[in-house]
């Protein structure tokens, strides 16, 4: 059977977040494309010509011929249905597929036989065999369709990387695996119809599967090294930064950075890894003990600069996203450096210019202070835990108005090594 990829080809992608907005604009370009999100709010900012997590510009929002809805009904009729919705972990960091499966019984509701039969392409990191095994009996459960001659399923792992304007969906390469070798033929053309980075055609979905849960668990591992020599070094009283200077002249040295490892990607994806791992039998101990030592870093920061005061004080904390430059609070392993502080005793004061303050009160019942940086205002620990363009960009001045007497600067990434701070203050790094 073969699957015409062109200008009537109807395409509906399901969610509309980081990774879903930025494909369905880039389709909307070639195909009568549909963009769907539960979120009515999600819906009507968008249709505003607005962004809130920063990916899409207004203007190309606006003139974008995109169609957006938050009822997966007005995307009956598409020919393929592209889910890019989010895959967290719940609180015991076992997979949670709550989203996915969602997604798939609104795409079953709206499936119905049909001369030409609809793909079903899926890009959240998912475990291997999630798309076959879990998603496929679903469609034929709800709709009463035969998967493989009603509908056919297809993977193709999402690789943006929020706030990256370089690698952006249309110049990276995709792998795309589909059931048979005409759904991945389609899929081939569909994907390279809108980047310059062409594709890749995996071995099997399965295959496509695995390829993108490890391509974070093998960054997640090398930044898991990382911290686990600032922690040696720091007790010798070494600056990893300085060791990695040195190292880095090598030709072949791998550079990483130690740091807080969060996000829905890179701080997710080994948990989908290892589960499967041990579904298998087989206990995945290097991956693990990466992600216990990444997961361990936020309390590590706030008990050096506990260390440094050694009683309760003041301490701001700058930047609350999960990376710098971008909005998104997923997961952010500074809600552990905060929570730490707070613990032992401080009173913690947290400024992002980037965050919103209602979704960092909902998920981590933390409130943002914008006034912070007021000059009238000083800390006796100052913490930089997400290097936002803003706190990068301040003068020695600037920052050493926030420090009182006596106090200290943390500088988790050291980004302001070298960098003269007014007043002298003590400053710890990684």
């Amino acid at each position: 059977m073969s699957f015409p990829i062109d200008g009537t080809t109807r395409v509906a992608v399901i969610g509309l977040g980081y990774v879903g907005l930025p494909l369905a604009v880039a389709l909307a370009k070639s195909f009568d494309t549909i963009g769907i999100d539960i979120k009515p709010e999600r819906i009507a900012e968008l249709r505003n010509g607005e962004d809130s997590t920063h990916e899409i510009e207004p203007e190309r929002l606006k003139t974008s011929s995109l169609k957006l809805s938050s009822d997966i009904a007005d995307a009956a009729d598409s020919d393929i249905f592209i889910v890019t919705v989010p895959t967290p972990v719940d609180k015991a960091n076992q997979p949670d597929l709550g989203p996915v499966r969602g997604a798939t019984r609104a795409v079953a509701s709206v499936l119905k036989p049909r001369e030409r039969p609809p793909l079903i392409i899926y890009e959240s990191t998912v475990y291997p065999g999630v798309t076959e095994d879990v998603c496929g009996p679903i469609l034929e459960e709800l709709s009463g369709l035969s998967r493989g001659k009603d509908f056919f399923l297809g993977y193709s792992p999402e690789r943006i990387n929020p706030g990256d304007k370089v690698h952006t969906v249309d110049k990276i390469t995709r792998v795309v695996a589909g059931e048979t070798p005409a759904v991945t033929d389609a899929m081939s053309r569909l994907y390279g119809s809108i980047t310059s980075g062409g594709t890749f055609e995996a071995a099997s979905i399965k295959a496509a599967e695995a390829a993108k849960v490890i391509e974070n668990a093998q960054r997640d591992i090398n930044i898991a090294f990382m911290n686990e020599i600032a922690q040696i070094f720091n007790l010798d009283g070494i600056s990893v930064y300085d060791v990695l200077a040195a190292a880095e002249t090598k030709w072949n040295f791998l550079k990483f950075s130690p740091g807080l490892v969060g996000g829905h990607c890179i701080g997710v994806d080994p948990y989908y890894l290892s589960y499967k791992a041990q579904q298998l039998g087989h206990l995945p101990r290097v991956v693990l003990a990466g992600r216990s030592i990444n997961d361990g870093m936020g309390a590590f920061v706030a008990d050096r600069v506990h260390d440094y005061l050694q009683r309760a004080a003041k301490v701001l904390v700058l930047g609350l996203t999960f990376k710098e430059g971008v909005p998104d609070l997923r997961n952010s392993k500074v809600v552990d450096v905060v929570n730490r502080l707070q613990w032992l005793g401080h009173d913690v004061t947290i400024h992002d210019p980037l965050a919103r303050a209602a979704e960092a009160e909902e998920e981590y019942g933390l409130s943002i202070d914008t006034d912070a940086l007021s000059p009238e205002r000083r800390y006796d620990a100052v913490v930089l835990a997400v290097p936002h363009p803003h706190y990068v960009d301040m003068s020695g001045d600037a920052l050493g108005a926030l420090v009182a007497p006596g106090g200290v600067f943390a500088d988790i990434k050291g980004v302001w090594r070298g960098r003269a701070i007014a007043g002298d203050p003590h400053r710890w790094q990684l």
